[in-house]
């Protein structure tokens, strides 16, 4: 078996049933988190949506090196939540996964809702409350954002991995011993730039435009 890397799924990867529950799974959260950012999210925020899917299409096309003649890239789900909230962040990574899918072939339209799953809702949603979780540790986001962020960023890259892993090993594409081999070890090298980049991000918008981090709770504040 030669073994897989990325976390762009081409049509195959998975099996039909597989590919058919994470398509429901993924338009269930869409669903919640359309209804959601229409009652919470404040609307000086959507400009921001557009800049931050922008930014993150733009990331997720420059690769990084990894010995073993590898390569990773920004997901952006756990950056995403953290400056829209995990329902606004949801719809972004969808929209950034299908473009990529249907406009440059970069994953299949199958298992479209598997990739967006992986790649986007376990960053947003399950990377989110990672980070809320550990902020609060550490006394608040304001102490505690940045390093927050990168365990958040560093996890939700390794759990994307190990959770493709039992995806095709459920769908018979190999054994789930060897899809874990393939995939975490070098995921957990992965999630360090992924950590990187997010926490480079925010460190940047806190010095240059601090007021972007308060646009999450905005409205809902009000």
């Amino acid at each position: 078996m030669t073994p897989i890397f990325l976390l762009h799924a081409a049509d195959g990867f998975f099996s039909v049933p597989v590919s058919i529950v994470f398509w429901v799974i993924t338009a269930a959260a869409l669903a919640v988190s359309l209804r959601q950012v229409s009652a919470r999210l404040d609307d000086r925020a959507i400009p921001l949506m557009g800049v931050m899917a922008a930014f993150i299409f733009a990331g997720q096309m420059f690769n990084f090196q990894i010995p073993g003649g590898t390569s990773g890239h920004l997901l952006g789900g756990v950056l995403a939540a953290v400056l829209l909230g995990p329902y606004a962040a949801t719809i972004v990574m969808a929209c950034v996964i299908a473009v990529q899918a249907i406009v440059f072939q970069d994953g299949g339209l199958v298992v479209l809702g598997v990739n967006i799953f992986n790649m986007g809702l376990i960053g947003t949603i399950g990377g989110y409350a990672v980070y809320r979780a550990i902020a609060a540790a550490l006394g608040g986001e304001a102490k505690g954002r940045l390093p927050a962020a990168a365990i958040a960023a560093w996890l939700s890259v390794v759990t994307a991995a190990v959770v493709c892993s039992f995806q095709l090993a459920a769908s018979g594409t190999t054994s789930l011993e060897a899809a874990l081999v393939a995939m975490v070890g070098w995921h957990v090298l992965i999630g360090i730039g992924e950590a990187i980049i997010t926490v480079g991000a925010l460190a940047f918008i806190q010095a240059a435009r601090a007021d972007l981090l308060t646009l999450r709770d905005a409205r809902a504040a009000s």
